[in-house]
């Protein structure tokens, strides 16, 4: 199989559920611990394999593109002041031979429309992956490499997924599925997907923020009309996809944490905070 090289990061939301803060500060900027959130999500793709990340921005969140950006007046500083072994965490080594790339979305209209700006990006057949960095899910191997493995054994686009419980379908996308592609694995082959349903979902197994696709879901997005709330979706044209692709999904090893939420913000802080023991239980 062809290794995957790029990645989607749409990051051009308003994060209005954390406002006072985000009226000047990047959601995806703000720290789990001392981490902007976003960071998190581009090293689970490098960690991948990975080496070009696509931001879906807006002109408004300079602060991301300037955290991954070298510094040079900060690490002579720091060389300077005694004190070089912050140096890795101004510009880690990892992003030296990485192509971090800015495409402006100037209004917001949905996940597929944020998408759909990186269509110049991304061949017609290549295979790329989606975070969502709103979805902190820590585990080793992370998420994307575990979607990798599966794109690797099936050849196809891979969905993670998680159960969710009957009161929490109507937030996510949620799928119907076929026999499980093989059995004794965490594969299943999927059959169609609904983003939203207020009723009666095909079932509590939903997609969560990790997507590997192909470079085709583009020719879908730009012919499928608004969907949930008005906006485009990129489920919808997943499920118009599905029709004429393989499809799977794999249920995800790993703890999640929706850091789209301030509970889940706040549980995520704990979390790794006890990690690092910089707090106890």
């Amino acid at each position: 199989m062809s290794k995957i090289k790029k990645a989607i990061l749409p990051v051009a939301g308003f994060g209005t559920r954390f406002l006072p803060a985000t009226k000047s500060i990047p959601k995806e900027m703000m720290p789990i611990v001392d981490t902007p959130l976003v960071e998190y999500a581009v090293r689970e793709a490098i960690t991948a394999g990975v080496t070009e990340i696509i931001f879906i921005t807006s002109p408004t969140k300079k602060a991301i593109e300037a955290h991954f950006s070298a510094n040079t007046g900060l690490e002579e500083l720091l060389i300077n002041s005694n004190k070089s072994q912050f140096l890795p965490k101004v510009f880690p080594k990892e992003f030296e031979n990485i192509t971090f790339q800015y495409v402006m979305q100037y209004t917001q209209s949905g996940l597929g429309h944020a998408v759909l700006q990186a269509k110049d990006s991304i061949e017609d057949d290549e295979f790329f992956l989606i975070l969502l960095a709103d979805d902190l899910i820590l585990n080793s191997p992370n998420v994307c490499q575990q979607l990798v493995n599966a794109h690797n054994q099936t050849g196809g686009s891979i969905l993670a997924l998680n159960e969710v419980s009957d009161e929490e379908t109507k937030k996510y996308g949620v799928i119907s599925f076929k026999d499980i592609a093989d059995p004794g694995s965490r594969f299943l082959q999927l059959e169609s997907i609904v983003e939203k349903p207020q009723s009666n979902p095909p079932s509590n197994v939903a997609v969560t923020g990790r997507y590997l696709l192909n470079g085709n879901i583009f020719n879908y997005l730009e012919n499928i009309k608004e969907g949930a709330q008005g906006e485009l979706q990129l489920t919808d044209a997943i499920n118009l996809s599905m029709q004429n692709e393989n499809f799977y999904g794999i249920q995800y090893e790993g703890i999640k944490f929706d850091c789209g939420s301030k509970e889940g913000f706040i549980k995520a802080n704990l979390h790794v905070a006890r990690e690092q023991k910089i707090v106890y239980e």
